[in-house]
This record gives C-alpha cells, sequence and structure tokens, in this order.
C-alpha cells in the first residue's frame, strides 16, 4: 500500500532546493529509528510521500506500508478501522475484521489528518503506541503488535493541546521528532523541476511521444504563482495544460491556471457588488469617500513604514496587502478589472482579499444592512 505513480513505481519526493534537500536529511536521520515521527505541512506539500520515505529507509522497508485519513471518517468507523472489530460488535458488523494496526503488525501506520481524531480515539491510540496492545471494538481479547506511528497534520497541534482538543501526552509520543515539510514558496526553486516531472508524467498518460518543454512565458507564470495548494495543485495545473496544450509538439505557451470558465457575472449578484462601501465600513480600506479624512499616504516612490519593519513573513504580507489595497483604489473597487490587473484570476484575488482581512463577508453586510433598515 506504499504511495506510487501511476506506473506502479513507488513515489519518490523530488526536489533540488535547500529547503528540499535539508528536509530530506532531517528524513534520513530519522527514518532508521523505530520511534514514532509527526510530519506536518500545509495541505498538497506530499506528507504521504514523506512518510512513504520514511518507511523505506527504515529496517522496516520490506513490511507493510499502511495508510489512513482519519479525516474521513467519523468517530466510530474511525476506531473500527484502526483497530478492528468482532462479529455483532455493531450493526452490519457481519464477521470480525482485522484494523489497520493488524495489518500493519512489524511495518509503518501512516495516519494522515491526525488532528481530526477524537478525544477517545486519541486515547486509544495513546495506549497502542504505548504499550503495543489494544482492543477490537466489541473484543476483550488483548491484541499485541510492533507498529511504527507516522502522524502528519496542517494543523497547530501545540495550540489544539492548549485548546484543550488535543492530548498532550500523545503529541509528547508522536513528536519524537518533528519533521517540517516546505511550501512550495519556499522551494521556489524547484518549481522548473517539479513541472517538467509531471509535464513528462502527463504526456506518456496522453500516449504522446514527447514533451516539448515549456516556453519562457509560461514557465515565468508557473514561478510567479502563489500556490496556495502547493504541489498538488502545481501538478493539476501542469498536467491540465498539457492535457489542453492545442500544439503539443511545440513549448507549452498556455498555463491553465483556472479550469473555470469566465462568466459574465449576472446582474446584481452580490459577488460582483461594490466592496468600497463594505470596506470602509468595517475599517479595512478608506474608499473614494473618505478620501479627504484619511491620513496622508507615503510619497510617490516611497516604501510604507509597515513593510520596513518586522520579520519576513510580516513584512511580505504588509507587501502584500498594499498591492491589493491599490490594485482596488486604482480600479474604482472593480474585483475583476484589479484581478486582471495583478495576473490573478477573480477568484484567486478574492481568495488574497479574504487572507488579508478586505473581503467583508456577505452575511456581515447583510445583518448590517438589515440593522439599518431597522433603525
Amino acid at each position: 500500500m506504499r504511495s506510487a505513480t501511476p506506473t506502479g513505481e513507488p513515489a519518490t519526493p523530488i526536489g533540488e532546493s535547500a529547503a528540499f534537500r535539508d528536509m530530506l536529511a532531517h528524513v534520513s536521520l530519522a527514518a532508521p529509528l523505530n520511534r514514532p515521527v509527526l510530519v506536518i505541512g500545509e495541505r498538497g506539500t506530499g506528507k504521504e510521500l514523506v512518510a512513504s520515505r520514511l518507511a523505506f529507509l527504515s529496517p522496516r522497508w520490506d513490511r507493510p506500508f499502511i495508510t489512513l485519513n482519519c479525516a474521513v471518517l467519523g468517530d466510530a468507523l474511525l476506531d473500527s478501522e484502526l483497530f478492528g472489530h468482532e462479529a455483532g460488535s455493531f450493526t452490519g458488523a457481519a464477521r470480525r475484521r482485522p484494523g489497520r494496526f493488524e495489518l500493519a503488525d512489524g511495518g509503518t501506520l501512516f495516519l494522515d489528518e491526525i488532528a481530526t481524531a477524537s478525544m477517545a480515539v486519541q486515547e486509544k491510540l495513546l495506549r497502542v503506541i504505548e504499550y503495543g496492545t489494544f482492543e477490537r471494538v466489541g473484543g476483550n481479547e488483548a491484541l499485541r503488535v510492533d507498529v511504527r506511528v507516522v502522524a502528519a497534520t496542517h494543523a497547530d497541534l501545540p495550540a489544539l493541546v492548549r485548546a484543550g482538543r488535543f492530548r498532550a501526552d500523545l503529541l509528547d509520543r508522536l513528536a519524537f521528532d518533528v519533521v517540517p515539510v516546505p511550501a512550495l514558496r519556499e522551494r521556489a526553486d524547484d518549481i522548473p523541476l517539479l513541472a517538467g516531472h509531471f509535464a513528462i508524467r502527463m504526456t506518456r498518460e496522453l500516449g504522446r511521444d514527447a514533451f516539448a518543454g515549456f516556453a519562457p512565458a509560461a514557465m515565468q507564470a508557473l514561478r510567479a504563482h502563489p500556490w496556495p495548494g502547493n504541489v498538488r495543485e502545481l501538478r493539476n495545473v501542469v498536467e491540465r495544460s498539457v492535457y489542453r496544450a492545442e500544439a503539443p509538439h511545440k513549448p507549452l505557451s498556455r498555463v491553465v491556471f483556472d479550469p473555470f470558465p469566465t462568466l459574465p457575472p449576472a446582474p446584481g449578484h452580490p459577488m460582483d457588488a461594490p466592496v468600497s462601501a463594505v470596506m470602509a465600513r468595517n475599517g479595512a480600506i478608506a474608499g473614494p469617500q473618505d478620501a479627504a479624512s484619511a491620513a496622508p499616504s507615503a510619497p510617490s516612490g516611497a516604501v510604507p513604514e509597515a513593510e520596513l519593519v518586522g520579520d519576513f513573513p510580516s513584512r511580505t504580507k504588509a507587501f502584500e496587502n498594499r498591492l491589493l489595497r491599490e490594485a482596488l483604489e486604482g480600479h474604482r473597487f472593480n474585483q475583476r478589472s484589479a484581478a486582471r490587473a495583478l495576473g490573478l484570476t477573480y477568484y484567486q484575488f478574492r481568495h488574497h482579499l479574504k487572507i488579508h482581512g478586505l473581503l467583508a463577508r456577505q452575511a456581515e453586510e447583510d445583518r448590517e444592512t438589515a440593522d439599518a433598515g431597522g433603525s
């Protein structure tokens, strides 16, 4: 059950950047130890590939590698999937069924989205990780297994512990070592390598002879994209673009970031309503009507003070915030025009507005309108 490519070959993380090499070195260091490992990173960064590599480089490389996404199952089903159940333990349990821990005996069990497990399941996980014993659902026989657990999450587990939503003792056991998987924006030098890999793979899947490469403008567009979906998004974009290429024998010149068609806005649709009034009401931006009362802006060409202080992430965020504000104001708060000016799709632009708090929820606008009408 090890992760594999469409050809059936074991999947291998791909990259050459410094951040990627540091991560692989960390994996190589942790792999031989018979201890739990926690893999953390944003969605789409390839955490399952990292877990697979941890298993492949360990002494358990020839033993089962079993995976389970904890987020796709409810509490009762997750309990049964992990630990198995006895016949008659619940409606529909016609026969005994082994769980993932039994299937992974002697090997590695990868638990993705571990933060979604309930407190009851967490308690049972702690016991089996700590002592190697558990009971099937509906059973009273103690079973013993030898399983190395690798867990993964994009959530902030220490914060969940402080909030009382994750067991501190389970986190202590899982976090014998923690392997952070860098986001794609932190390993941007790997974009050409990854894009070429996905393009060649898609070319083979389509039965074409060869991939002619990317045109310079297309590669520039790939490098400039923010990639909120990380490597998973890059793979989808490249494969979609290769599949839609009108001249496969020529270098790929058109990158299809957004598969949704651009439709003319419906008259009066709330998504296309001017946002200036809403933003001004919420203090997000100063609309044209507030120009007289707004604080003096920085001189032309000068960098705002907010972008000159703080660490790299905070200064980058301040710069992005300024770009969004200027685009909105320069295009009279028309979101589609502002998005085109920044080289973004309409939906990407709205996503960034939401991240930076520049887009009020429609429900709040409706509630304020209703309050004003009733006063």
